[in-house]
């Protein structure tokens, strides 16, 4: 059952507007992350993930990460659109987060752009921005998306989506 999207107001978009399979696109968007004290990566190389009732999802470079922020974690999952994504443990000042960012080391057709590129679960770090935006994390422990000001849901992921 499709719930009803919140309305839209000037400068918004709304995640029931996009596609099914996802789009991929690159965006003039200013990416930042901190974690443990320590700024782990600061770019304005991004490009987003956008798929039907989810916020947006941000892959930056990987070499756009401080060195050792980034170290192999352990598992793997699937996305039958991305393809096989591999996890990384995230390390800023004293912390660790397991698992908390993930790659597609060989995407699949049409997702190529996210080679070499890497998405971070908000919710593990001390805080993410766009633009100097907080992001507020996706709901749920297993989505990714970014919630700014920008995007209205509901969203995948809060409590009764579980059908969507």
């Amino acid at each position: 059952m499709r719930p009803e999207p919140m309305p839209v107001g000037p400068g918004q978009e709304s995640v029931w507007d996009y596609p099914r399979p996802p789009r991929l696109e690159r965006v003039v968007r200013r990416a930042r992350i901190r974690l443990g004290g320590e700024v782990i990566v600061d770019t304005d190389d991004v490009v987003r993930v956008l798929e039907t009732s989810h916020p947006p999802v941000y892959y930056l470079p990987i070499q756009a990460f401080g060195q050792g922020a980034l170290t192999p974690g352990e598992g793997s999952s699937h996305c039958e659109f991305k393809g096989g994504a591999i996890y990384f443990d995230v390390h800023g000042g004293d912390q660790v987060r397991p698992r908390a960012a993930w790659t597609y080391p060989r995407p699949s057709a049409g997702f190529e752009a996210l080679a070499g590129r890497v998405a971070v679960y908000a919710r593990e770090m001390d805080g993410c921005t766009l633009d100097g935006i907080d992001v507020v994390p996706q709901p749920g422990r297993f989505y990714g998306g970014w919630i700014t000001p920008d995007v209205v849901g509901p969203f995948k992921g809060e409590p009764g989506s579980l059908g969507w």
